[in-house]
């Protein structure tokens, strides 16, 4: 994949920290910057997700959903009374 080059300022104890971690883990503050941002990236869109779908949710079950799950929780329970 190809990289792009980009110039950020960071106040020096963040600049400090970063190193810090880098160092530990073995890889390049780019790299480092790199899976923050996409860790970060990723939790973005996956809180944005789940706004999508809680909103989607929002309205509950219609009356024609409610009566179809009775129908099926009904059929569901003749099925294993006959079982037994």
């Amino acid at each position: 994949m190809a990289s792009s080059k980009t110039a950020i300022s960071l106040e020096s104890p963040l600049l400090d920290r970063i190193d810090e971690l880098a160092r530990e883990l073995e890889v390049s503050r780019s790299r480092l910057l790199a899976l923050a941002a996409e860790d970060f990236l990723r939790k973005h869109e996956n809180a944005r997700m789940l706004r999508q779908i809680e909103l989607a949710y929002a309205d509950g079950p219609t009356e024609e959903e409610r009566k179809v799950a009775q129908a099926m929780r009904s059929r569901h329970r003749q099925r294993i009374e006959r079982e037994r």
